[in-house]
């Protein structure tokens, strides 16, 4: 349980900083500076946990070892008056994120197909969240192959949760930043509103948790009859 609990947290943990990178870097793109000046344009995840500790460490902890799986988040800081004075950039910023999170299950779904293919691993039987496939030799396991099969399950399964969920369009995940850029006038009143208001921020997410496997578990069929046919 040990050895699988690294490979989650280094792939978590991985995962969200590239995650909050994007962002980062895209909006350095889009002029503005304030996560480049606070050192978050970076795969480093120190300064990443630093200013998300409980999100980064604490939570994933104790959903991994409650559930067998992690949850948790980060965040970059921006200027809002950026945002509504660029809010195409600030929609293209929003958008990043997710797309980092696609690209990472895509990587990790041609490296699975291709040694799946080519036998080095084979179909976990139950398919649980992050556990897709194992090697071949029982005996392998616990070794390096072992781990690495465990870690791409994972990084396909996370990364397409992770996309998923934030590309819903309610504050303050991605998706209502992509929205609130693309349509400044019509959604910019109303999200700043439910942005404003930290308790309806937490009841529409924890809302939205339990209505997500509804999404997610679709999507992830048709990934894995995709990626074992």
């Amino acid at each position: 349980m040990l050895a699988n609990f690294v490979v989650w947290y280094l792939v978590f943990l991985f995962s969200l900083t590239f995650h909050e990178y994007a962002h980062a870097r895209v909006a350095a793109w889009g002029g503005d500076g304030t996560a480049y000046s606070g050192g978050f344009v970076t795969l480093d995840p120190t300064p990443h946990v630093l200013r998300s500790p409980v999100g980064l460490v604490l939570i994933p902890l104790l959903s991994y070892f409650q559930s067998g799986w992690m949850i948790g988040w980060a965040s970059v800081p921006y200027d809002p008056i950026w945002g509504s004075r660029y809010p195409k950039r600030q929609a293209f910023m929003s958008a990043a994120g997710p797309l980092a999170n696609l690209v990472l299950a895509l990587c990790a779904f041609v490296l699975l197909k291709f040694l799946l293919s080519r036998g080095t691993f084979v179909p976990n039987h139950q398919l649980s969240f992050g556990d897709l496939v194992t090697v071949v030799d029982p005996t392998q396991v616990r070794s390096p192959l072992g781990a690495a099969a465990l870690a791409l399950g994972i990084l396909l399964d996370l990364n397409l949760a992770l996309a998923l969920f934030n590309l819903i369009p309610a504050p303050p995940l991605d998706g209502a930043g992509i929205l609130e850029g693309l349509f400044p006038k019509q959604l910019g009143s109303l999200f700043a509103q439910l942005r404003g208001s930290g308790i309806g921020q937490i009841l529409v997410l924890v809302l939205l948790w339990q209505g997500f496997p509804y999404i997610l578990s679709p999507v992830r069929y048709v990934v894995l009859v995709a990626l074992f046919s």
